[in-house]
């Protein structure tokens, strides 16, 4: 059995209740508020993982989400198996099982470990250098190795058991954070009556406070007050609390993306509690507490299992009341650490000695060491570590060398100073800046609405970090509407502050050394490497971090980028703000797979979407096609009849009688205000002031480059207000295309945009036949040619609702769009039906629809044009207005590469061969003679056949293809090469007398 190095009386869980678990199948246990990590090292277990490259032992370094080592598998049952997971983060539970990684056969006798003693071999960026020859192995050997070797943890090979939830929220005040600062800052943001939301990833509040065992405030212990004022904000109404939960990502608009942890900790979750919620919170204002990082020294063998940071080994004793050693060595460029010789002295731990980089080291600390007859050994360095499974000894001498003395030591503890925590500061994209003085980089220039307060601001000491969070906390609630903040500010008592510390390698493991150093501990990146970048023509501290992949481990180089980039600039010799800092990027730490895909799994991985008229046409034998998101009726079958036989007696049907469809789907926007004219002039390459309330236009949409982006009909309801029509497909993107441009390039306009697309079911009734359909259930408007022409639109009833009624086509006959709100759309349908089959009307899909519109030459954006066609690409020239001064694309499309000769057009095609059907996509070439590779000159868009032409046809683009009318082309397909010759668009109707019956 372990031995336990569990302190009696010491921690804030010392009654809690036993929790059995077990490490790599192992037993062992623990209590109720440990961590797996924690629980680990009160048994006496160091050794936690081997590192990616080396395959080096590795110990837990930290106690946070900074850990880089500790990373295991955690296992509840075949398909829950979770990989990397952080034993620092993992909280303890009955029955926990847990597995290490990256290793084989076991932990303590790993093959890989072969790696270590020929890393001559692996040195920085070796993967760019060794797997170039023979060029023909990559595939069959270097990338299947490299590939199955990559990673530390195995991805689960079952799907995903647990469920995920999805919030989302809105307050005044957003606090990231939750220790003394952040506390402080959500205290005076909360009196003030508006909604606040603080966030800490850990189980329970209190920050730094979990080991600052000294710090008082309110007359209380730290511990103490933080809980205290969490039960305060818990009890407000205007506050919600949210712990174990990261904030993982900082967006434009103070967009926050947070992941809550609700069940990981728990030993029997039951199946009605997600595993993870996904919150997404808009806040007005935010402050930032999220702290700082310690970071370790940089010294031969600094990796070994038992050397830890020294917040880790203080949090270990004073929270969870584990001693991570026996006998325990601290080295140091830091004040801190005196703290933790204290508390692990108080404890009853021996500290074998504290070396201290820094000549004669001075403070109220330093004395209190002294005091306590700690030895120090100051101006020296840890030079060397003893012991492979875990450290057994360090090797000091003076920092100017000689003088070497060894001390036995179970346990090493390190610091080199503090890292402020600008990560996501930086995402909001914010500007960092350099303080030269005590070496850190901090916020600058802010780009969101948002303020910095405490460790991550910089701000030495807890009390000057208290008083600026809540004058923060109190200033942000009164700009967002709060009133006065009604309690007084905390008052703290301590006497713990930063010292500058130290950045890069300490001596002897300068240049020159080839110890094995490490920078980043989970990538097996050491100092040398560092410099061997450099040396090899790095300069940039981001192709340094690409070349030695330095910070680009899961920890996210929170321990390992200040020393990175100071090796870096010393070697460069260049001040350390010249060299540049790497991109803070989200996620701030991992984030599951799971908590992002959330619902969106299964038969819910895309929203399927419905129109009114689904379960009508499901009854007669409709066979649907997924279009976006919409599920639609692409045909309707009769007995015996396959699809061809359905869409060629629906199209002859429509052109003959007439046939409803379901055009719901349509986008449709409402475009209001007095500029509303103004607007579409601008959006659209149409004009619109002159459009007379109750008629329609075509519209068309460019992109700001000059290509087609959107098409529909628009009608003109009244002076003020347009019913706009999109494809589809391009509903939402056309939606954000109007609201980008009216905010950012027309906020002078007073327009109001509306997505209607929902509220408005429509039924397409088209053919010769379909005004004698809709008269006797339309009320209060004139159906007559006179009154009603082709591309008008009026509102009136039909079927007694309202509706918003369209004199157009798709198809080049008569037609009529019923629009009717969508409550009433399938009623309106069934009415609609009966009535049409009086007079032999069919259902017709989306395949007789797009075969129709062929037969009449009218385009689909997104299928005859593929965001590089212009409006005369597409023969339309004439939707642009000829006495228009500006719109959307303008500019775009003059530039000289849009107006050139030999462009890609859009002409129609007839196969010699009328029953030949060519292939949509299919390539089109000159000359089927040349030799392979052929030079294409286009491709099909759209291929039928026609049922009313009696012929297949096609539209297609091609190289100056208007000026090849008339022309031989060939198609080459595997089995034949088949010949069209080029024709206008237009198969059926030419002149269109269709359109008025």
């Amino acid at each position: 059995m372990a031995a336990s190095y569990r302190i009696s009386g010491a921690g804030r869980f010392s009654h809690a209740k036993v929790a059995k678990f077990s490490f790599d199948g192992r037993p062992y246990a623990g209590i109720e508020g440990d961590t797996l990590a924690s629980a680990l090292l009160a048994n006496g277990v160091h050794l936690a993982g081997r590192s990616f490259k080396y395959h080096r032992p590795r110990g837990i370094l930290s106690a946070g989400a900074e850990e880089p080592n500790a990373l295991v598998e955690i296992r509840r049952d075949a398909a829950r198996r979770t990989p990397n997971v952080r034993a620092t983060v993992q909280e303890l539970y009955d029955g926990l099982e847990a597995a290490s990684q990256n290793r084989w056969p076991s932990l303590s006798f790993d093959v890989g470990a072969v790696n270590d003693a020929f890393s001559p071999l692996f040195s920085a960026g070796f993967y760019y250098k060794t797997f170039m020859w023979p060029k023909t192995a990559w595939k069959s050997l270097y990338e299947p190795k490299i590939r199955a070797a990559a990673g530390l943890g195995v991805a689960p090979d079952q799907p995903d058991p647990d469920h995920y939830a999805a919030r989302f929220a809105h307050c005044e005040v957003l606090v990231l954070g939750g220790g003394a600062a952040g506390l402080a800052a959500a205290l005076a943001a909360a009196e003030t009556g508006v909604r606040v939301i603080v966030v800490d990833e850990q189980a329970d509040f209190g920050g730094a406070l979990r080991f600052e065992a000294g710090a008082r405030i309110d007359g209380q212990d730290g511990w103490t007050w933080a809980q205290g004022v969490v039960a305060r904000l818990k009890a407000m109404d205007n506050v919600r609390v949210l712990n174990r939960t990261t904030a993982f990502g900082y967006y434009a608009q103070n967009f926050i993306g947070l992941v809550e942890r609700v069940s990981d900790h728990l030993a029997a979750p039951g199946r009605d509690l997600p595993r993870e919620r996904l919150w997404q919170i808009r806040a007005k204002k935010v402050v930032l507490a999220t702290g700082a990082i310690e970071r370790h020294m940089v010294f031969a063998d600094n990796d070994r299992p038992g050397i830890m940071l020294v917040s880790a080994a203080r949090t270990y004793l004073n929270h969870y009341g584990v001693a991570v050693g026996r006998n325990v060595g601290i080295y140091t460029a830091n004040d801190s650490a005196y703290a933790a010789a204290l508390d692990l002295k108080k404890a009853g731990v021996n500290v074998a000695a504290i070396v201290d980089l820094r000549d004669n080291p001075s403070g109220e600390l330093v004395d209190q060491a002294r005091a306590a007859n700690i030895e120090i050994h100051d101006g020296r360095a840890v030079v060397r570590v003893g012991g492979k499974l875990r450290v057994n000894s360090m090797t000091v001498q003076k920092r100017t060398g000689g003088g070497e003395r060894t001390l036995p030591i179970d346990a090493l503890l390190m610091s080199a100073g503090w890292t402020p925590s600008v990560h996501l500061f930086s995402q909001s994209r914010g500007k960092v800046a350099f303080n030269d003085e005590v070496k850190r980089f901090l916020p600058g220039t802010y780009a969101q609405d948002c303020v910095s307060v405490g460790a991550c601001n910089g701000t030495d000491g807890l009390a000057a970090s208290v008083d600026e969070a809540y004058a923060a906390g109190a200033k942000a609630a009164k700009e967002a509407g709060g009133k006065a903040a009604k309690s007084a500010k905390p008052k703290v008592e301590a006497s713990e502050g930063w010292s500058r510390g130290m950045l890069g390698a300490a001596p002897g493991a300068g240049p020159g050394t080839t110890v094995k150093a490490f920078v980043d501990f989970q990538n097996d990146v050491t100092a040398k490497d560092i410099r061997q970048a450099v040396h090899e023509g790095m300069r940039s501290i981001e192709h340094v971090k690409r070349f030695t992949t330095n910070g680009m481990a899961t920890d996210q180089g929170k321990t390992s980028n200040m020393h990175g980039l100071a090796i870096a600039a010393e070697e460069l010799g260049k001040p350390i703000p010249q060299v540049g800092l790497t991109t803070f990027r989200a996620p701030y730490t991992p984030v599951t797979f799971g908590s992002i895909a959330n619902h969106a799994r299964g038969a819910l991985f895309d929203p399927t979407r419905r129109t009114t008229t689904h379960g009508w046409a499901e009854k007669h034998g409709a066979v649907f096609e997924d279009v976006g998101q919409w599920k639609r009726a692409w045909y309707f079958a009769k007995a015996g009849e396959d699809m061809h036989a359905a869409v060629n007696r629906e199209c002859v049907t429509v052109r003959k009688t007439a046939g409803l469809f379901d055009a719901s789907t349509l986008g449709k926007i409402e475009v209001v205000g007095p500029d509303a004219a103004t607007f579409m002039e601008l959006m659209y390459t149409n004009p619109w002031q002159k459009l007379a309330p109750g008629r329609c236009r075509y519209g068309l949409m460019l992109r700001e480059d000059g290509f087609i982006y959107d098409d529909g009909v628009v009608g003109r309801l009244a002076e003020d207000r347009f019913h706009v029509t999109t494809t589809t497909g391009g509903a939402a993107r056309v939606m954000n295309q109007m609201e980008d441009y009216l905010q950012t390039e027309f906020p002078q306009l007073k327009v109001w945009l509306t997505s209607i697309s929902e509220q408005w079911a429509v039924v397409a009734v088209q053919g010769p036949n379909s005004r004698k359909i809709i008269e006797p259930l339309v009320e209060g408007i004139d159906l007559s040619d006179e009154a009603f022409p082709h591309m008008s639109v009026r509102e009136g009833k039909i079927c007694g609702v309202p509706t918003r009624l369209f004199r157009m086509s798709f198809s080049g006959e008569r037609g009529f769009e019923v629009n009717v709100p969508a409550d009433y759309g399938e009623a309106v349908w069934e009415a609609l039906w009966a009535e049409g089959q009086k007079h032999g009307a069919c259902a017709y899909g989306t395949e007789t629809m797009h075969v129709l519109r062929a037969e009449k030459g009218y385009i689909i954006v997104g299928q005859d044009t593929d965001g590089t066609v212009t409006v005369n690409d597409a023969g339309i020239d004439w939707a642009i207005g000829k006495k228009k001064a500006d719109f959307v694309g303008m500019r775009g499309m003059m530039r000289p590469d849009l107006v050139a000769p030999g462009r890609k057009q859009l002409v129609g095609l007839k196969t010699k061969d009328p029953n030949v059907v060519l292939e949509e996509g299919a390539q089109i070439v000159a000359d089927p003679s040349q030799p392979i590779p052929m030079k294409m000159i286009g491709h099909v868009t759209s291929s039928y056949w026609s049922e009313n032409c009696g012929r297949s046809i096609a539209l297609g683009l091609v190289a100056g293809g208007r000026e090849k009318m008339g022309q031989t082309l060939y198609v080459p397909m595997p089995d034949r090469v088949i010949e069209v010759e080029v024709s206008g668009t237009v198969f059926f109707d030419e002149k269109g007398e269709r359109l008025n019956g």
